[in-house]
């Protein structure tokens, strides 16, 4: 069974905007979820969202705004070059 790279999450934002985040595995995404997002879901106040693929690059976003979240397993794999001559 292949084991996936990296998480993309899916943040839903209320007025229809869309943001996406990464986490290098699921059991990172569940430990920010529950510990931090779930406990604030009703706050108006701003919440810090780990984005880990991007260096000094910051997310923060209304807890009540999130209208819903999806998490997508991302796998990264590599081609063998003998396999794409083969192709071609």
């Amino acid at each position: 069974m292949r084991k996936p790279s990296s998480y993309a999450v899916h943040l839903l934002i209320q007025g229809g905007h869309r943001e996406e985040v990464r986490f290098k595995t699921i059991q990172e995404f569940q430990a920010w979820y529950t510990k931090v997002l779930i406990p604030k879901h009703n706050d108006n106040e701003f919440l810090n969202v780990p984005i880990k693929t991007m260096e000094g690059e910051y997310l923060v976003v209304r807890p009540c705004s999130i209208m819903g979240v999806r998490v997508e397993p991302v796998f990264t794999t590599s081609i063998d070059r003998d396999e794409v001559d083969d192709l071609e």
